[in-house]
């Protein structure tokens, strides 16, 4: 499904053909289109790499069976929803796990409650501003890093993939990276002013 035809579906018109015809291919299309902020956001509340691309999967295969039971207006705000709330599942079940018993040092909690808030908030801007650089990169940057940093492919998955040589395909993944980065500190600095 690389048809660029394809990539210039809205995510509307995706969730709908895949209503129409029940083809998967559809909904990795619009996974594809998030995949990466996906990882972003898992990897924030997460914190650990591995964690967070086992939650991407997971994410998806509910998404699979999950996206027929709900009218989605807004997939991205939905897909948001859905990410937030698996890794505070995965959160909540980590901490049940090493329970520790209540003492003194958690009559801090609602003021870290607070400090988590505006933490997670910050992320989230964060993550929406990395979904809109993402957009700015060459198609071709865009692609070789989702693939390497995403999919975990290699120089040479990607060359093979893409039909790039391998030197195109480590500039496009160092440069894409470097956009990606100063795209981000554009941003910001466009947010606090």
């Amino acid at each position: 499904m690389n048809n660029p035809d394809i990539q210039q579906l809205t995510d509307q018109e995706l969730l709908q053909r895949f209503k129409a015809d029940n083809n998967s291919d559809w909904i990795g299309v619009l996974f594809d289109r998030y995949a990466l902020l996906l990882l972003g956001m898992c990897m924030k509340y997460l914190k650990n790499e591995e964690d967070a691309r086992d939650a991407v999967q997971q994410i998806f295969l509910k998404m699979l069976s999950d996206i027929n039971k709900h009218e989605i207006q807004y997939f991205r705000a939905w897909i948001y929803q859905v990410t937030k709330n698996y890794c505070l599942m995965q959160l909540r079940q980590k901490h049940m796990k090493y329970k520790e018993e209540i003492s003194d040092k958690h009559m801090g909690a609602i003021a870290a409650e607070e400090e988590d808030k505006r933490v997670y908030q910050e992320k989230d801007i964060l993550l929406e501003n990395m979904g809109q650089a993402m957009e700015l990169l060459s198609p071709e940057q865009k692609v070789c890093v989702q693939l390497f940093y995403l999919q975990k492919k290699s120089y040479q998955e990607i060359a093979d993939q893409t039909r790039h040589s391998l030197l195109q395909v480590k500039s496009y993944i160092q440069n894409g990276k470097r956009n990606l980065k100063l795209l981000l500190e554009k941003q910001q600095r466009a947010n606090k002013s």
